[in-house]
């Protein structure tokens, strides 16, 4: 692992954040595209979860700049840039809270967020790297248990 940090370690900066640019576009762009091939056939078929509904109510509130903000959040990007695709945004308009959004990812993960990574995983602590680690997988175990327990949306009862 430590051949990997040394490469990324020398990488210019401009590389660096170029690099992750790109990722999140092609990320964040991929699961507009999956919303809206949903929206276009499968969605008839099936509802969206609670957490893509309420994303879509923000998308449908807020427009482009919920698609910018959710990058700013950590779990919500996905469910924003699904919702955005379902929501049938234009990609024109999507596009306008997509490119911010990237450069502030791009930005963030180039400067702070590798800094921390490289910290935990390269500072020779190999205790450190696995506190991270089991913090990470404690920190999802709960999530899973509390969405596991959250009841479901009541039915409505008007609907047949």
């Amino acid at each position: 692992m430590s051949d990997v940090l040394d490469s990324v370690r020398s990488w210019p900066w401009a590389w660096a954040w170029l690099t992750f640019f790109v990722v999140v576009l092609l990320r964040a762009g991929g699961t507009y595209g999956i919303g809206r091939a949903l929206a276009a056939g499968l969605v008839r078929d099936r509802e969206p979860g609670a957490r893509v509904r309420a994303a879509m109510a923000q998308v449908a509130r807020w427009g482009p700049p919920a698609v910018t903000v959710s990058f700013f959040t950590v779990g919500a990007q996905t469910a924003v840039n699904l919702a955005a695709g379902l929501a049938r945004m234009t990609f024109p308009r999507y596009l306008t809270g997509l490119l911010p959004g990237a450069v502030i990812w791009a930005t963030v993960w180039s400067t702070i967020g590798m800094s921390a990574f490289l910290a935990v995983f390269s500072g020779g602590s190999e205790r450190a790297a696995w506190f991270f680690l089991l913090a990470v997988v404690v920190v999802v175990a709960v999530l899973l248990g509390r969405s596991i327990r959250e009841p479901g949306p009541a039915p409505d009862p008007e609907q047949d």
